[in-house]
């Protein structure tokens, strides 16, 4: 596999400027998907940070059967479709099975499989199949070593653009950790390594029929990740959490998000 991979325009690899995958966790509106394209867009530029726009057309795994999920997956690739044409950026989102895979890469510009799905043979070889490059998660209930077996799957089925993304690992009841040694093991691998800040800080059911999550741990792991060492940050970003359709609490504010990545190139330079 490739140390580098190529996101739209974008590289992504150990001798690339720390690229951003950023925006928030499911599609609220066309307005609003819109909106937070392009002032995240406008931060990443003003900090010469390359920006790859996500977010999801329908979420999956919420955690009740009330929970909203997104426009679908018509409606939302049209929206996506309308982000990559009007702004200039490359657009990521979730795939959740493997007949989504086909019509999903016809709009953006990498796939990703949810960290619960990570395992899903038939659908990580469908998103592989489809030639775009693939962001995997790493599953809250695997060892990063055990990401190996995803990434011979991927390469078995004629994959080679692949990035692999540290979210947290189960640590007892609604609680996750972050171990920064797998950020380790899994660049070892050969691929690009991408951190997901924000998912790391939820607490998953923790509101009984909802996901909590605690932003405040965000900018902390954020530095901690980017002094061991990644290629990609990954933050869900919302203008107003606290009505965020998902995933509000663990959600990075908009406003924090530019103090934020200056911070986090500070470091980056520093290691230079």
């Amino acid at each position: 596999m490739p140390a580098t991979i190529s996101i739209g325009p974008i590289p992504i690899g150990p001798s690339h400027p720390l690229a951003l995958i950023a925006g928030p966790c499911v599609i609220e509106s066309e307005e609003h998907a819109l909106f937070m394209a392009s002032s995240l867009r406008a931060i990443a530029a003003s900090l010469g940070v390359p920006f790859v726009f996500k977010a999801s057309y329908d979420k999956a795994n919420r955690t009740s059967i009330a929970s909203y999920r997104g426009p679908g997956l018509e409606k939302g690739l049209e929206i996506l479709a309308r982000i990559k044409a009007d702004l200039n950026v490359p657009v990521l989102t979730d795939v959740h099975a493997p007949e989504q895979c086909a019509a999903a890469a016809e709009v953006v510009d990498c796939l990703q499989i949810p960290a619960f799905l990570c395992r899903q043979t038939d659908l990580v070889v469908a998103a592989a199949r489809t030639g775009k490059p693939v962001n995997v998660k790493k599953g809250q209930f695997l060892a990063p070593w055990d990401m190996k077996n995803v990434l011979v799957k991927i390469e078995e089925a004629g994959g080679t653009q692949v990035c692999l993304t540290e979210r947290g690992s189960s640590f007892g009841y609604n609680r996750l950790v972050v171990d920064m040694t797998s950020l380790v093991e899994m660049r070892a691998m050969g691929v690009p390594v991408i951190f997901d800040a924000t998912h790391s800080v939820q607490l998953p059911g923790g509101q009984g029929t909802a996901t909590g999550g605690n932003r405040d741990y965000v900018p902390p792991l954020c530095r901690a990740a980017v002094a061991v060492g990644i290629d990609g940050l990954f933050l869900e970003v919302h203008d107003q959490p606290e009505k965020a359709k998902s995933d509000g609490p663990n959600s990075l504010r908009l406003e924090d998000c530019g103090p934020l990545l200056k911070s986090l190139l500070q470091i980056r330079q520093s290691l230079k």
